[in-house]
């Protein structure tokens, strides 16, 4: 599980392809790697990823088939930049919302404005992912928990304040930039409960 809150920002340094699947190393730039182990659970925009090697400068990991037909992943080059984040700890102060790290669907940034000191982003969601996006709730965007200001047709709104772009890779996001995006667990959850009656609508 995570939290939303991207804890550094870094670039895929290499791309092995092995079949169909495909081995990734990441350069991760700040994050604080002295207490990862091999098995480890580590977001890389958003995709839950097993670190199977280790470097002074990042880790390496195997993104299967699955995960590259559903993600952005299938997108991706080298030098590609990518928000990080460690599995949370029972400590964890919770910043953002509960992640679970795996893709609902892939978004698009349609729209990139100045909204006073902040920026706002337009980005159009699959419509089987936007049945479960509401304003003001949350959403994930690559990995970083953040809250919905407006729904319009096929498009959900965000404002960026300056600590996010600088913190997160939002700042490197161009008119149309493909996102991985996954839905707040408990809406998710919440339907699934009213289809099988344990929860009625009033």
């Amino acid at each position: 599980m995570f939290t939303g809150i991207i804890e550094a920002t870094g670039h895929i340094a290499a791309i092995e392809p092995k079949g169909e699947d495909a081995r990734y190393r990441f350069q991760t730039g700040k994050l604080d790697l002295s207490d990862v182990e091999l098995g480890d659970s580590i977001a890389c925009n958003g995709v839950c990823l097993t670190v199977i090697e280790q470097y002074d400068d990042g880790f390496a990991a195997d993104v299967s088939v699955e995960t590259i037909k559903v993600t952005c992943f299938k997108h991706y080059q080298e030098q590609q930049p990518v928000n990080f984040e460690k599995a949370m700890l029972p400590t964890t102060r919770f910043g953002g919302h509960m992640v679970s790290g795996h893709v609902d669907g892939i978004g698009e940034v349609m729209a990139i404005e100045d909204a006073g000191r902040s920026i706002q982003y337009t980005i159009r969601a699959p419509k089987d992912v936007l049945h479960y996006i509401a304003i003001k709730g949350s959403i994930t965007v690559d990995g970083t928990s953040l809250t919905v200001n407006q729904i319009k047709e096929d498009c959900f709104f965000l404002n960026l304040v300056p600590h996010t772009l600088q913190e997160t890779i939002a700042d490197s996001y161009e008119v149309g930039t493909r996102v991985n995006l996954e839905i707040d667990l408990i809406a998710r959850y919440l339907e699934r409960l009213m289809q099988t009656g344990a929860v009625k609508p009033q």
